[in-house]
C-alpha cells in the first residue's frame, strides 16, 4: 500500500536541459548587458592609448590636464606647466582634450 504523497509510478525527473535553461538565459543576458559593452569600452580605450603621439592635450584619471611630451614603453611624459613635467602610466590617461571650438 503506497504511503501518503507517493505515487505508484514514482516522480518523473525533469529534463536536464529544461532545468539548465534559466541559467543559460541569465548568462546570455549578463553577457549582452555587461561583458560586451565593457569589452567595447576597453578596446576603445586601448586604441586611444596606442594612437597618442607627442603634442596632444590629455586628461588623466586623477584630473590632471597636460600635453604629451614623450611616449615611453609603459608611460607618458606629460608637460603640465612650462617647467613641470610628470610621468604617468599609460592606463591612467582617461581622454584626449579636443581644443577646437564647438559650433552652437
Amino acid at each position: 500500500m503506497p504511503l501518503f504523497g507517493q505515487t505508484a509510478g514514482g516522480a518523473a525527473q525533469p529534463n536536464m536541459l529544461v532545468s539548465l535553461l534559466p541559467f543559460v538565459v541569465i548568462f546570455v543576458i549578463f553577457y549582452l548587458l555587461i561583458i560586451l559593452p565593457a569589452r567595447k569600452k576597453q578596446k576603445q580605450h586601448q586604441n586611444l592609448i596606442s594612437s597618442l603621439k607627442g603634442g596632444e592635450r590629455v586628461l588623466t584619471a586623477g584630473g590632471i590636464y597636460g600635453t604629451v611630451n614623450r611616449v615611453l614603453d609603459d608611460r607618458f611624459e606629460i608637460q603640465v606647466d612650462a617647467n613641470t613635467r610628470i610621468q604617468v602610466a599609460k592606463g591612467s590617461i582617461s581622454g584626449v582634450i579636443d581644443e577646437t571650438p564647438k559650433a552652437r
